[in-house]
């Protein structure tokens, strides 16, 4: 099979990678990883032309070709490995317009590999408001590389860029421009030695395995060997080549600005993002808008959620109730009405609130203000020991602790990362988002204040701030713990303010509740039929034994037996498998005040938090006939202890949120951290102390409000 033609998109973080990925491959795009490692692989397929359908591959962003982090390694390796499957036959940069000078940097490092690459111009509009006028045709012929301006935002230039791969796939290596840089005249003619012996197609590229030969994986231990020897015998000055190189490189590149860049003034003009910053990245009323946002975020998750959410509840409900009358009262009818649809509308109810926090999140992002939340925490996550760069681990963690572990790959620091890794959970997840709602739905009044304000969001927003602050103490804590003498400075560029892409952030609501529905959906829908099972079938003498008592009492009180079909379902659930399960751990969550029933939702929810709504779905439905045409809501309103009590007070209720706030609920996350930490020894720690967290502030909240 002919390897598909590749295309590796390259740039500095924030220069516009992302945007034209998206711009390219629309909705034919996938997330994974990298062969061996947890770094995320954006792919896509995109049609370049009537007879060329390429392979796109969005590289992780860097500022130079060395590497100083997981990501960046990635693209390294991708880049030099002859062998490797994502080797691109094109590569474009993506330089922005507005900061030329340092992307020119990176473009050139490219250049020197000897692999076909296209410049794309970004931010050209951005350039113009600093008063920075860019002569492309000119910049073509100096750089010896085609030059295309875009904006992939308003899908401007695109076809230009695609007429621009279509020639170079055509054309190949023929037409590659000279070294920028001459490396036999810098470093010296025995780099051939090293490019013959790893198969590689540049000087420059030899240069990078003799930096870099050690931490490069797709070299063979031999081959190690042998490079270590050639570069002995140079007495290879690494530190001293890489200056040299970086400077003769900047020395061209002020040759390159010179001739095809013209500036207004010396001084670039105030733009638009900047005067913004004076407000948003105050240290005062920064503060205050980041919370304002917070706000409007949890608040819009109840309120714009309210009505779909109430329509879908319906429609299940309705839906319940029609089965339940039409079906005859059997086994099958029981399975889909109590386990399958059950487990089912506790995925379909909350796909409205995923997709709306999703796409705020997305709008943050698109519009540049999420990089200003690293900036103006960077403070706070110092006063905890770590600083800006933990932050949007941190931040990603509230849609999924599993990427955003992965995402600490870009902390240099491993300490920082350590700690980063060991708090993420602590924040509260997507999927804890469904057991937020319900319970708080559950106990919390729905209360208007202002007319705008509601007392649920409130709630929403608090126990996720509760979470954030609980990292940062554990983070302290463990500061002082873990010991480690780097230090680390946290620099970043803060991308210009710029109106959200709606297509992007609607072609996101739409992936995340796909993969919320196909993924967390599955595992719920099969948690539910498995308990199902195990909450309508039990030990058969057990079984056997309730049916005949409440047979022999529905013949001796004819008149009552609505009431005793309803006890002998309670009484079978309780004796069930399900039942067993429950009772077993009911001592220890009992001063907590939960029921066997939570304590089954504990255990099965471990698999995935969400699955706490199905499993008091099915739970609620086993044995009731009124179960379909009600709502969940409505069951656990119902629920009551044997002695006739509520299950669901407000001391319940709210410890049973502080629970799920702290604890430790996943299998997945673990799994992960025992993947990027490469030992068992932090997942444990991870699971002990969430758990005693959890378990010690859900026991003073009921004692508080019980």
């Amino acid at each position: 099979m002919q390897r598909p033609f590749t295309i590796s998109l390259v740039g500095n973080p924030n220069s516009g990678k992302s945007s034209l990925f998206n711009a390219l491959t629309g909705l034919n795009q996938k997330v994974g990883n990298f062969p061996g490692v947890t770094v995320d692989k954006k792919t896509g397929i995109s049609r370049i032309s009537d007879d060329i359908t390429a392979h796109i591959i969005d590289l992780p962003g860097t500022y130079s070709l060395y590497p100083k982090s997981a990501d960046e390694q990635v693209t390294y390796e991708v880049l030099l490995n002859q062998a490797n499957a994502d080797k691109p036959d094109l590569i474009v940069v993506i330089a922005d317009a507005s900061n030329l000078k340092r992307n020119l940097l990176f473009c050139s490092q490219i250049m020197d590999l000897k692999i076909p690459v296209i410049i794309a111009l970004s931010m050209m509009d951005i350039a113009r408001q600093k008063g920075i006028t860019i002569d492309t045709a000119g910049l073509q012929r100096m750089m010896g590389v085609p030059v295309v301006a875009i904006n992939p935002r308003r899908n401007r230039g695109i076809a230009q860029l695609k007429k621009k791969i279509a020639d170079v796939s055509r054309t190949g290596r023929a037409n590659l421009p000279a070294d920028f840089i001459d490396m036999n005249r810098l470093v010296g003619p025995w780099l051939e030695h090293i490019k013959y012996l790893c198969a590689l197609n540049s000087n420059y590229a030899a240069l990078h395995v003799a930096c870099n030969y050690s931490e490069l994986s797709y070299l063979s231990a031999n081959t190690k060997t042998q490079i270590a020897g050639i570069l002995a015998a140079n007495s290879f000055p690494k530190a001293k080549i890489q200056a040299e190189e970086i400077m003769q490189r900047y020395q061209k590149i002020g040759v390159v600005m010179q001739q095809c860049v013209v500036e207004d003034s010396p001084l670039k003009r105030m733009v638009i993002s900047d005067r913004i910053d004076k407000i948003l990245l105050h240290p005062i009323w920064g503060n205050i808008i980041l919370l304002a946002v917070l706000f409007i975020i949890f608040q819009s998750i109840f309120w714009l959620a309210k009505y779909p959410m109430d329509w879908i509840q319906y429609a299940f409900s309705s839906l319940g109730g029609w089965l339940s009358l039409v079906l005859p009262g059997t086994f099958v009818k029981d399975l889909l009405v109590n386990g399958l649809l059950a487990g089912i509308s506790g995925v379909a109810v909350f796909v409205p609130q995923i997709m709306i926090l999703f796409g705020l999140i997305t709008i943050l992002e698109d519009s540049g203000y999420m990089a200003r939340i690293s900036f103006l925490t960077d403070r706070l996550m110092r006063s905890a020991g770590l600083n800006g760069r933990s932050v949007m681990p941190l931040i990603s963690g509230m849609a999924c602790a599993v990427p955003a572990i992965m995402a600490t790959r870009t902390i240099q620091n491993r300490k920082e990362r350590l700690i980063t890794i060991m708090i993420t959970p602590l924040m509260s997840c997507s999927a804890r988002l469904p057991v937020y709602t319900i319970l708080i739905a559950l106990v919390i009044p729905s209360r208007q204040y202002f007319g705008l304000i509601n007392l649920q969001g409130i709630v929403l927003m608090g126990l996720y701030l509760m979470g954030f602050f609980m990292a940062l103490i554990v983070a302290k804590v463990m500061s002082f713990i873990v010991q480690s003498k780097d230090r680390t400075f946290f620099l970043m560029e803060l991308p210009v303010y710029r109106a959200p892409r709606w297509k992007n952030v609607g072609i996101t609501m739409i992936e995340k509740a796909k993969i919320f529905v196909t993924d967390a959906g599955k595992i719920i829908v099969i948690i539910s039929l498995i308990l199902w099972g195990l909450a309508t079938f039990g030990p058969p003498k057990e079984m056997h034994a309730v049916t005949n008592k409440y047979e022999l009492l529905m013949q001796q009180h004819p008149t009552q037996q609505k009431e005793l079909e309803r006890a002998a379902a309670s009484e079978k659930l309780e004796h069930s498998f399900a039942g067993m399960m429950g009772h077993a751990i009911e001592p220890v969550i009992r001063p907590l005040g939960y029921d066997w029933k939570i304590g089954i939702a504990l255990i099965t929810s471990f698999a995935a938090r969400e699955a706490f709504v199905g499993t008091m779905a099915t739970l609620y439905s086993v044995g009731d006939e009124s179960a379909g045409s009600r709502t969940l809501n409505d069951k656990m309103k119902a629920a009551r202890h044997e002695d006739g009590t509520v299950v669901y007070t407000l001391g319940t209720g709210l410890s049973l949120l502080i629970f799920y706030v702290f604890a430790m609920q996943c299998m997945s996350t673990l799994a992960i951290v025992k993947r990027e930490t490469k030992s068992w020894k932090y997942p444990i720690i991870q699971f002990a102390y969430m758990s005693a967290i959890a378990y010690l502030c859900a026991f003073l909240v009921y004692i508080a409000f019980k």
